[in-house]
């Protein structure tokens, strides 16, 4: 069911609120003047439109999956053909030459405040509202919990964001806004504010799947949490100076397996990366971003976001992009030992599918020459410019997660190429790595295991896309759990980078254990004979942990704005 996604789409708002006009291109716009906006009666399309700009206002280049900003990990290079191809992205990835001018860094900043907007316009009109509108708590409990997505968002990109949370504001108020008022874990605090909000009166189902549920409100909040708990709390300096007993007590309250009643891990990894409506909504997706086809709207409500990551197949995708490429480090850190555990230096040596063990998840993760493309043996994978634009600059590996069979329906060509494959925000399999890691912060390394043991046993038996891959192209498949409660907390780390690779965490995660300095130039070392482009490469901590604030944003702001520290 995409019931959600049909009615969101089929009306959008122009809010004509403090000035300002948010548009979407896609379908028809019904142009409504600020007192006609504020009408008890429009509070649905209001709460509709607040939804709907979290699809319509991302783009190819400002993805709200945050794909164009994870190219500053070490699990993906940005791809395309070459360093000039999305320059503004090159210099992300290889953290140097990034600009406040840059195009990128303040065109996220703008999408984002856009959708807040939408539903800070649809919080105030429902505050006005009395309570013989009977959705009326609910429905705040859904822009809470929208508003707290929002400023997360931002806030892992920029750290210090105004926050915009006082109803009713004015066109004054809104200029007077610091990004300084709180520090740090304060704003971590704001952001869970309002899902402790959404958290007391989401219902525990809803019918229309795109809505957020109490175990939707408790996920994001314990993924706040877990931010709040690696405390960057000096403002000349963004290391961790403090890991927060009370703050992961919390984690391990809102991932208590009695919230999530009816969630729980897929039987098949894989199938949370399907297309096809059987597998969508499924019992792992908390909340997931819900697209269509076939709704009546032009090519559909696809998501357009992943349109650069399509590699470019002759006669087939003609215009694919071929960006977003797994990196040579993520394919070595899936090789396992003979015991199918994880290989303690897993990147002296890379990774030769004829002779080495791997995890199943690293065929479900990433296409790999040799084998086939989305699955479908009529693409099978090889060294050649079809799966690389850059002619092997940037590797021959491919994203398969975000892709689709391109001889499926599902493959849809627009502008670009788009499918209406869902996109999981929240799944359940993060709900269990954030307790476990947790539990092992606290010591309470058994536990974290036995959690981390949960999703190793479920990926050795998604093997259903990649049955007779053993045998057909000589995979050697090998995964099993830990046997033994030792170095529980690198064990965690390590299994979220498995379990969540290219999903666009990695960098986050990194910022946020105080390890991106270390594991990102100990990574452009040993890649350079990989990926040239990373000889000149250089992560200077205390700056490139977090994007700098617009430049233009900054200048709007009458002076209410510190830029971050860093030497911008």
């Amino acid at each position: 069911m995409k019931t959600i996604i049909n009615k969101l789409l089929a009306f959008s708002v122009v809010l004509c609120l403090a000035g300002c006009s948010f548009l979407n291109d896609n379908v028809p716009q019904a142009t409504l003047s600020e007192e006609e906006v504020r009408d008890p009666k429009q509070i649905d399309n209001m709460v509709i439109s607040a939804y709907a700009i979290f699809i319509s206002a991302e783009d190819i280049n400002s993805s709200f999956s945050m794909w164009n900003f994870d190219v500053r990990s070490d699990d993906a290079y940005k791809g395309g053909n070459g360093e000039s191809d999305g320059d503004v992205f090159h210099q992300l990835e290889i953290s140097r030459g990034i600009l406040t001018t840059n195009w990128n860094i303040n065109d996220m900043w703008s999408r984002l405040y856009n959708c807040l907007s939408r539903v800070n316009a649809a919080i105030d009109v429902l505050l006005e509202m009395d309570d013989s509108y009977k959705l009326k708590q609910q429905r705040l409990g859904e822009m809470y919990f929208l508003r707290a997505y929002g400023h997360f968002l931002l806030k892992r990109l920029y750290k210090n964001i105004p926050f915009v949370v006082t109803p009713n504001m004015s066109p004054d108020e809104y200029n007077t806004i610091s990004n300084t008022a709180y520090t740090n874990n304060e704003g971590w605090g704001v952001i869970i504010t309002d899902l402790e909000n959404a958290y007391k009166v989401l219902p525990a189902t809803q019918e229309d799947k795109g809505r957020p549920t109490k175990a939707a409100a408790a996920a994001l909040m314990a993924k706040t949490y877990l931010y709040k708990a690696y405390r960057q709390d000096n403002p000349a300096s963004h290391k961790v100076t403090e890991i927060n007993a009370d703050d992961l007590q919390k984690v391990i309250f809102y991932t208590d397996p009695a919230i999530y009643g009816g969630y729980g891990l897929d039987p098949d990894f894989h199938n949370n990366f399907r297309p096809e409506p059987q597998y969508e909504n499924g019992v792992e997706s908390i909340w997931a971003m819900q697209y269509s086809m076939n709704d009546g709207t032009k090519n559909g409500n696809c998501n357009w976001a992943y349109g650069l990551i399509v590699p470019n197949i002759p006669g087939v995708t003609d215009g694919g992009c071929d960006f977003y490429k797994p990196s040579q480090n993520l394919v070595n850190a899936f090789h396992t030992d003979d015991a199918g555990l994880p290989l303690e230096n897993f990147n002296q040596k890379d990774f030769n599918a004829a002779t080495d063990n791997a995890d199943p998840r690293l065929w479900l993760t990433v296409g790999i020459p040799g084998f086939p493309y989305m699955f479908n043996p009529n693409y099978i994978m090889a060294k050649t410019m079809t799966w690389s634009r850059s002619n092997g600059k940037y590797g021959y590996y491919v994203s398969l997660k975000h892709n689709v069979d391109p001889d499926s329906e599902y493959l849809i060509k627009g502008a670009w190429w788009g499918s209406p494959m869902n996109r999981i925000v929240l799944r359940y399999a993060d709900v269990l790595l954030m307790r476990a890691e947790a539990l092992a912060q606290l010591g309470r390394d058994g536990e974290a295991i036995e959690l981390v043991n949960q999703i190793r046993r479920r990926a050795a038996q998604s093997v259903n896309a990649i049955s007779g891959y053993d045998v057909k192209y000589g995979a050697k498949i090998l995964v099993r759990p830990y046997t033994d409660a030792s170095d529980a907390l690198n064990r965690v780390k390590m299994e979220r980078r498995l379990e969540l690779a290219m999903e666009s965490e990695r960098f986050f995660d990194l910022v946020r254990w105080g390890e991106a300095e270390a594991t990102i130039n100990k990574y452009y070392a040993e890649e350079a004979d990989n990926c040239d482009i990373y000889t000149v490469a250089h992560f200077t901590a205390d700056k490139n942990e977090y994007l700098p604030i617009p430049y233009e944003q900054i200048a709007a702001s009458n002076g209410h704005y510190t830029q971050n520290i860093g030497g911008w």
